[in-house]
């Protein structure tokens, strides 16, 4: 089933209802996209997802110093 929405000058978009029940989506959850090419596939997050993203966000910090920044500032 193809399903259609329009994009809103503030790059916002409505999931249609059949979509959100389908994906047991309520207000307030969160949703990934996965690009695959020119398409984008959104997905209900589960808690592993939320979890895992969290964890590796706080690992990225440690190479964003300034030092890394001059030191990658030409590649």
């Amino acid at each position: 089933m193809v399903y259609r929405s329009r994009l809103s000058r503030k790059g916002q978009v409505t999931i249609p209802v059949k979509v959100r029940a389908e994906l047991g989506l309520e207000p307030g959850d969160t949703v990934i996209y996965e690009l695959e090419g020119e398409r984008a596939v959104l997905r209900r997050a589960e808690p592993f997802d939320l979890a895992y993203h969290a964890a590796l966000t706080e690992t990225l910090d440690e190479w964003a110093s300034e030092a890394d920044e001059e030191a990658f500032r030409d590649l």
